[in-house]
């Protein structure tokens, strides 16, 4: 009796056959992006706004927004609107309307307008703490004037700083390579599931896909005290300084948990630092208990929660260590 053998075909397919199932595989997958850039596009377009701006002496500019409330309140970058003295909104679906500054604030290049209606159409804001590097971005605006043009692209990294206009240091700032240009400023940097995480802000000229964002969460902390205030206020002491390095030797000596510190370089007259006794020269290099490396350091602790709460601040004189007490005060600006 004669046993019949069934081949089962497990060999590895030839080069040739590989290639040929390979474009239908490559479709699917250009299929699927297609329709993530797509659905988010369609999700948030509606809710993104161009901004034209005067300022003195006629200068025009202009810039992107997008709306996150139904009665008219706007997101943007502070540079597209500040110091503005008429701002004007254009929907996509072609309405013009006029628009006022409800706040700015230059240090993080965050800013709120408001346009007279309702029932508007709303971007959907996601959480900037769940993104991850990879994940698929689209950004939407206005550049150029092109009104709501789509690019695509990745975040590329996370936890970026970013020096504002102001020069204050943005923290927890998003890089993404989707293209941005001018006019693109203040527009939605948004996830596949059409989800605002990012506001977009900056890119490094003449470098290509080196994009920057403003995390969604930090805007909404931002969005919600100039919906409130007007304004972000943060603690001002009265010091122009600059980092500097410290050498090892006095670093050892002092025992100091850092080798930096802020060197003042001018004292604002009846300011805190003025009544604190400090002097051009002086080296800060702890404030509050906490050490201080550089200027971003000391920038940072000025917060509003420590306006009027006397703090202990460590500087250097000459050789000698000194501990001065110093009391905040309340910036004028809310952007020292």
């Amino acid at each position: 009796m004669k046993t019949r053998l069934r081949l089962v075909n497990n060999s590895i397919p030839s080069q040739g056959e590989a290639n040929v199932a390979q474009p239908h595989d490559e479709t699917e997958i250009f299929d699927a992006y297609s329709t993530a850039v797509i659905r988010a596009a369609e999700t948030i377009s509606p809710a993104v706004v161009n901004i034209e701006v005067t300022q003195r002496k006629g200068r025009r500019g202009s810039g992107s927004g997008f709306i996150f409330t139904p009665d008219g309140y706007v997101m943007t970058n502070s540079h597209v609107v500040h110091a503005a003295e008429q701002i004007s909104v254009t929907t996509n679906d072609g309405r013009r309307m006029g628009a006022v500054l409800i706040g700015d604030d230059p240090d993080t290049d965050l800013a709120v307008i408001r346009v007279v209606a309702s029932g508007l159409p709303t971007a959907p804001l996601g959480d900037s703490q769940r993104i991850r590097v990879g994940q698929l971005v689209i950004a939407i605006g206005n550049p150029f004037g092109f009104q709501c043009t789509v690019t695509a692209g990745v975040i590329s990294a996370l936890g970026r700083s970013l020096r504002s206009g102001s020069g204050r240091l943005i923290d927890n700032v998003l890089q993404t390579d989707a293209a941005l240009n001018p006019g693109n400023s203040g527009g939605p940097l948004v996830t596949s599931r059409g989800e605002v995480i990012g506001v977009n802000t900056a890119t490094i000229m003449p470098a290509q896909g080196l994009c920057f964002a403003i995390a969604i969460n930090t805007v909404k902390l931002v969005a919600g005290h100039l919906m409130r205030d007007g304004r972000i206020v943060r603690a001002f002491i009265g010091i122009a300084g600059q980092s500097a390095e410290l050498p090892r030797r006095l670093s050892r000596y002092h025992g100091l948990a850092a080798s930096g510190g802020v060197t003042v370089t001018a004292v604002e007259p009846d300011s805190p630092a003025a009544r604190a006794g400090l002097r051009p020269g002086d080296i800060v290099v702890a404030f509050g208990g906490n050490p201080i490396t550089g200027i971003d350091d000391l920038q940072r602790m000025l917060t509003a929660e420590h306006i009027d709460q006397r703090l202990e601040m460590t500087i250097l004189r000459g050789t000698e260590k000194q501990l001065v007490a110093i009391v905040p005060a309340e910036s004028n600006r809310g952007s020292r």
